[in-house]
């Protein structure tokens, strides 16, 4: 046998139990080899009852002494009872729900038990233990692995360790050189001590070796589908002063962090090498004027620039920006979406084959078959996360060697910035135009200060005072409809609730035709609406100064950079602003978000502490990016790693770019069987 036969080959695993590791992803040995562990048991020290302590998870030896028969029922149905003695005392041992443990015991026969210790009030209890017969006790560091129905911990350990014997015949995807540069073991020994870890420093070998393996797997993949390792040959722009022309007709200074990014992008344009910049700043910290900077310079110096946005609100906000802002200079401007009639496509792309439009401003449309340029030089993506590496990479091709510009308004965590950017320039604007003040942020949760009806009465008294001194006002929902599954509300019936109150509201969200939407926004944004109940369709692209105040409904529903891009549609102009969440379901973690939004405002710390609340892949959907998810690495806990791994990812494919070379054939084996073909074309 060998890892690449399949599971069905161990004893014991026909095709029922095979179709459920199926469920796991697990089909070969190998899969099973590279299933890891999710946590261990302890179960090196056997304990004396008398020994046990309240609140600790301990294994401990007795013999059953009486059994209170099953058919006893409790409040959480029927209910077995063990008295458990050993020489030096007695424990009580109680399963919930157990007839089907009638016959797993038998009096006067010892047992091995594996649980939490509790103090009841007259005997100590383990509830719900692991339990086995004294002659099959499992001792060491026993593994926990994720599970599905149809497979129990003791199976999965089973199957494991009649694996374990080919973990050595595992492929060896790291080059001795590799692993000697950075102190990693071989993959067999790697694979052994991390299943069935015996000394720490071993499985602290392991694990450093197995992480590193998982982040220069995806450091080289996210490097493939970039397409290049370090700057590549790219269009200069002229070497002139049109920038600072177009920041003359500013009615505003740029701030300093504004200035030293323009500077940065104009040294890229200039340079002869492709632009490959993100550009990371806050809501309302001045981005799109360092993209229409950067526009003037492409079209200054006889090229077309593109400017894709991930929904078409934010793409005509864009749009009818710069048709003000670059029509005084003669530029011609052109909008491209999905849900244009196809004569008005057709005019279009004539108009850009023709270089009669030096600007086009557009969604996912902008990546069709059928869009050609003249005369390429610059793309700019807005949203940056929101889009897959795929959909990036199509805009870039639409011409040769152009300059690549990203943006975001989403504070991208630092260590997750270099998994997903790592290729790129970073540029930061940290600091907000002048006039503006902080946004006062309250969170409401039932409690103390009332209960969730009494919270919003007070909270929308708030919004009324403030609507009839002439501002404006959001209320966000997650949901459009009323569900009968999750206790929220719906915007639908907050709209209807709040449209007793206030004369002057309306109702925006996703399953709206696009024309409605935008005559709703339109209203909004000339102060005819007062109040906007939205669902997260206002999260991106709607910039209306004169609206103050955000009230965000079951804000527990929402992760914390998505409740501080909602708090960025506020505070825009230079009234006091504020922000309300209010908590329909408080939970631990719900209560963390709301104090951490109100004590900070800054993007980066909160994007850091959203990572280390949900990790990567709930926040920015790894998945859209076309990465795998991790197994053992953690970004905000093994930055150290992927440091090491990055590092050794751009040595590999700087030494050899195509991964041609004999000993890193199976290392591009595991990136393409990990990303697909198509996103590793450039291997």
């Amino acid at each position: 046998m060998n890892l690449r036969d399949s599971i069905k080959t161990l004893g014991g695993v026909g095709p029922k139990k095979a179709e459920a590791f199926g469920k796991l992803g697990i089909e070969t040995l190998e899969d099973l080899a590279y299933y890891f562990p999710r946590q261990y048991e302890d179960r090196r020290e056997v304990k004396k009852i008398d020994e046990l302590k309240d609140g600790e998870t301990a294994v401990f030896i007795g013999t059953v002494y009486l059994i209170i028969p099953s058919g006893y029922r409790g409040k959480r149905g029927q209910v077995l009872k063990l008295l458990v003695s050993d020489d030096t005392g007695s424990i009580e041992v109680v399963f919930f729900n157990a007839s089907y443990l009638k016959r797993a015991f038998r009096m006067g026969a010892r047992y091995v038990f594996f649980g939490r210790v509790s103090e009841g009030r007259a005997v100590k209890q383990m509830i719900h233990p692991d339990f086995s017969r004294e002659e099959d006790m499992e001792t060491g560091m026993l593994p926990v692995y994720p599970l599905t129905k149809g497979i129990t911990q003791k199976e999965m350990r089973r199957v494991q360790r009649l694996t374990e014997p080919y973990y050595a015949d595992a492929e060896e995807i790291l080059s001795e050189e590799t692993r000697n540069r950075n102190g990693l073991c071989e993959i067999g020994p790697a694979l052994r001590n991390l299943h069935f870890p015996k000394e720490d420093e071993a499985f602290d070998l392991a694990q450093h070796r197995l992480i590193f393996e998982e982040f220069l797997v995806l450091e080289m993949g996210v490097l493939a589908a970039r397409g290049k390792v370090g700057k590549g040959k790219g269009i200069a722009f002229d070497r002139n002063d049109a920038e600072q022309e177009y920041i003359a007709g500013f009615p505003y200074e740029l701030t300093a962090a504004q200035k030293n990014c323009v500077q940065q992008i104009k040294e890229d344009l200039e340079s002869g090498h492709a632009m490959n910049r993100l550009v990371q700043g806050d809501v309302g910290s001045g981005k799109t004027a360092i993209a229409e900077i950067a526009m003037f310079k492409a079209v200054r110096s006889g090229y077309q620039a593109a400017l894709m946005a991930p929904t078409e609100i934010l793409a005509r906000q864009h749009y009818e920006g710069m048709v003000r802002s670059f029509g005084r200079y003669g530029i011609k401007v052109g909008f491209l979406s999905g849900s244009m009639r196809a004569a008005e496509k057709r005019d279009i792309l004539e108009k850009l084959i023709d270089q009669e439009i030096d600007i086009i401003i557009g969604t996912h449309a902008l990546i069709q078959d059928e869009v050609t340029f003249a005369r390429l030089g610059l793309v700019i993506t807005d949203e940056q996360h929101r889009f897959g590496v795929n959909q990036r990479m199509k805009l870039k091709e639409k011409g040769d060697k152009i300059n690549v510009l990203v943006m975001t308004a989403t504070p991208i965590p630092r260590t997750l910035a270099v998994v997903l950017y790592g290729d790129l320039d970073v540029s930061i604007i940290d600091e907000l135009p002048p006039g503006r003040q902080p946004i006062i942020t309250r969170c409401g949760i039932p409690g103390e200060k009332g209960n969730l009806e009494q919270l919003r009465r007070r909270c929308y008294d708030f919004v009324e005072r403030h609507v009839a001194a002439g501002e404006q006002a959001y209320v966000v929902t997650p949901l459009i409809d009323e569900s009968e599954v999750l206790d929220v509300k719906s915007a639908t019936e907050v709209y209807e609730e709040l449209s007793a109150r206030f004369e002057r509201i309306a109702l925006l969200h996703g399953a709206m035709k696009q024309e409605e939407k935008d005559l709703i926004m339109e209203a909004f944004a000339r102060g005819e609406i007062d109040v906007l109940v939205a669902t997260v369709v206002i999260e991106v692209g709607i910039n209306v100064p004169n609206a103050t105040i955000m009230v965000v409904e079951n804000a527990e529903r929402f992760g914390l950079a998505q409740l501080h891009q909602l708090r960025g549609r506020v505070g825009r102009g230079t009234a006091q602003s504020y922000c309300f969440l209010l908590i329909g379901n408080p939970s631990e973690l719900a209560e963390k978000r709301g104090h951490i939004m109100q004590e900070s405002s800054d993007g980066f710390f909160i994007a850091e502490e959203d990572l280390k609340l949900r990790g990567p892949g709930e926040i920015f959907g790894t998945r859209q990016h076309g990465l795998p998810d991790m197994k053992l690495a953690d970004m905000a806990r093994h930055m150290n790693y992927l440091s090491e791994a990055r590092n050794e990812a751009v040595r590999i494919l700087e030494e050899d770019p195509e991964l041609l070379k004999e000993e890193n054939q199976p290392l591009r084996r595991r990136v393409v069987k990990l990303f697909g073909e198509e996103m590793t074309l450039n291997l």
